[in-house]
C-alpha cells in the first residue's frame, strides 16, 4: 500500500538558508525536502513536499490531503499564531496533522508561544532543527500502523 504524507510549509519558509540563520540554521528548504524524502523512503512513505506563502493554498492542500494522504506535517510559519482558517481546515479533515517548527517557538518572542492550530493538531514538534520534520514523519508513520 502506498502511504503518502503531505509535508506543507507556509510563509517565508522558502527563505530558509537566508532568513535568520542564527535561528533557523543554514539549511535551505530544498535541504529539508531532501531530508524528508530520504526519511520517508526509509519508513516506506511517499513524501509530497510543498510550500506556499498563501494561506488559502495551504487550506486547499489540507483538504486535498484528506483524500490522498495518511497524514500531514505542517510548518505553517507565522500562520501558526494567527490562522483560525488553518485551525478549522485541520479540524475538517480526518487524517492526523502534526504541527512542526524548526526552532523552539517557546524560547522565542512571546507572540510565538500561542498556536492557533495546535488545538486542532494531533501533536506539535518544535526545536529540533530540520529533524523536527523527520520526527513528525516517524509519528505519522506510527499513527498509520
Amino acid at each position: 500500500m502506498n502511504k503518502t504524507v503531505f509535508v506543507l510549509n507556509g510563509p517565508n519558509l522558502n527563505m530558509l538558508g537566508k532568513r535568520e540563520p542564527g535561528i533557523y540554521g543554514g539549511n535551505t528548504l530544498k535541504d529539508v525536502e531532501n531530508e524528508c524524502v530520504a526519511a520517508g523512503a526509509a519508513l516506506g512513505l511517499t513524501v509530497d513536499f510543498r510550500q506556499s506563502n498563501h494561506e488559502g493554498v495551504l487550506i486547499d492542500w489540507l483538504h486535498e490531503a484528506s483524500e490522498k494522504a495518511i497524514g500531514v506535517a505542517i510548518n505553517a510559519g507565522a500562520y501558526t499564531h494567527t490562522s483560525i482558517a488553518l485551525h478549522d481546515a485541520i479540524k475538517a479533515i480526518s487524517v492526523p496533522v502534526i504541527e512542526v517548527h524548526i526552532s523552539n517557538v517557546h524560547a522565542r518572542e512571546h507572540f510565538r508561544h500561542h498556536s492557533a492550530i495546535a488545538p486542532a493538531a494531533k501533536g506539535v514538534i518544535c526545536g529540533f532543527g530540520i529533524q523536527s520534520y523527520v520526527l513528525a514523519l516517524n509519528a505519522l508513520n506510527s499513527l498509520s500502523a
